[in-house]
């Protein structure tokens, strides 16, 4: 029998981040909405992290096998809904450490215990971050004869040097601009006996760590910011601009090695779209709250807007929407470490749901603004900030154009692919 009831642990989890989002989020936009820039926003949100470090909600998003809380991706996924049903740019930050540390969790190794241990505690304020976004883009990284990763490494000695430009990498460079406390930087080795024996560009990708340990050593030139984007939505979270200047690198830093990086990269990335969705469930739940309040005035009329049927037909679908998205986050959560099947099955609903809720979303705040009218253009209202907040969700996080319908085409046109096995397990 399927079952959609929360667990016991389930049901705890959605309580205390409800609890958190209470007590931090709500008031967090009118700590940063009135500075005047994104690094200003962004460094004005410490605090709240500070807070949810002390709440356990970093070491909560590393798996227990590594020393950490985490043994549901569906209580990932309750969380990132409840805390961006009330303000996403101060916990896409939080949410940015736990994609940052996901490639290191999966490829973990215990010499590489060190690296991991600054997010186990619970106090501070480390920031960790996945390196993968590049200027030019990265949609084609991994096409055969396209100049791929612009961002490179090579051996000399027993160090890596690193060199190339970043950019849209939450919390890359830290809190005070000179690096985050751990990055995991995606690249491509150049060392010409391991290009020599390279057939297609996957064989060259590689992921490399970097600390602000490492930055220091390496002096200022080895590290630059280039420029804080300023962004439609999510105005206090820091994606920059960076530049690594032959910074090196003891072996040590090495997590995956030429050949092994893209997997573990695309891997990290079917775990964040899953997370994404629940993204778009979030925004959804808030866009519907706030319209059907708002339906319950007349608005200069005999009955409340809610009951004249065209605004009602706008509010069921973003209640439908809502729900489809949820359920399909849940079902992409529970997949994606439950199967069936092996991995390439396993990830099919995190695709989907990437791609679904992230679309939903941008409808289903249109829908909620075209309930409400023209007030919705009040920013007293939340309607402009949960609509600037939406826009992102098909665009970033791998694009829905550029890279996730990519993915699902390559696994539906494969052969011997199975339409419906990742719902029910069977042939």
């Amino acid at each position: 029998m399927v079952s959609f009831t929360l667990t016991s642990s389930e049901q705890a989890a959605r309580t205390a981040a409800r609890t958190f989002a209470e007590s931090h989020l709500t008031t967090a936009k009118a700590t940063y909405e009135a500075l005047p820039t994104p690094e200003a926003r962004f460094q004005a949100l410490k605090p709240i992290y500070e807070a949810a470090v002390r709440a356990g909600l970093i070491k909560g998003q590393i798996p227990a096998p590594v020393g950490g809380n985490s043994t549901s991706l569906v209580e990932a996924a309750i969380l990132v809904e409840e805390f961006y049903a009330v303000e996403a740019s101060a916990c896409l930050t939080i949410f940015g450490t736990g994609l940052g540390l996901t490639p290191l969790c999966l490829a973990f190794r215990p010499e590489l215990t060190e690296f991991l241990e600054p997010f186990l505690g619970d106090q501070g304020a480390p920031l960790a971050s996945l390196v993968f976004s590049e200027p030019r883009g990265v949609a084609n990284w991994l096409e055969p004869n396209a100049p791929g990763l612009q961002t490179t490494a090579y051996r000399e000695g027993d160090e890596w040097v690193l060199n190339g430009e970043k950019i849209w990498a939450t919390n890359s460079a830290g809190w005070d601009f000179r690096g985050a406390d751990l990055g995991c930087v995606v690249c491509r080795c150049v060392n010409e006996d391991v290009v020599a024996k390279a057939s297609n560009p996957t064989d060259l990708i590689m992921v490399l760590l970097v600390t602000r340990e490492d930055i220091s050593r390496n002096g200022e030139e080895s590290f630059q910011v280039i420029k804080h984007p300023e962004t439609a939505g999510h105005k206090a979270v820091s994606g920059p601009h960076i530049k690594y200047n032959h910074l090196r690198l003891p072996s040590k830093n090495l997590l995956c090695a030429p050949g092994t990086g893209a997997a573990i990269v695309t891997r990290s990335f079917e775990i964040s779209a899953m997370l994404v969705g629940a993204m778009g469930v979030g925004i959804q739940r808030a866009a519907f709250e706030a319209a059907l309040s708002f339906a319950q005035d007349t608005r200069g009329g005999t009955v409340p807007i809610a009951q004249r049927q065209s605004v009602a037909d706008l509010l069921i679908n973003v209640k439908m929407r809502t729900e489809t998205s949820r359920f399909l986050t849940w079902k992409a959560a529970h997949a994606l470490l439950e199967g069936p099947g092996e991995h390439d099955q396993r990830r099919e609903h995190a695709l989907l749901a990437k791609l679904h809720c992230a679309e939903a979303a941008v409808q289903s705040v249109l829908d909620a603004i075209n309930a409400v009218g023209v007030s919705a253009y009040n920013t007293e209202l939340p309607f402009a900030d949960l609509l600037s907040t939406a826009l992102v969700l098909p665009i970033f996080d791998g694009g829905n154009v550029g890279i996730r319908r990519r993915a699902l085409q390559e696994l539906i046109t494969a052969d011997g692919y199975q339409p419906w096995f990742s719902s029910f397990g069977e042939a």
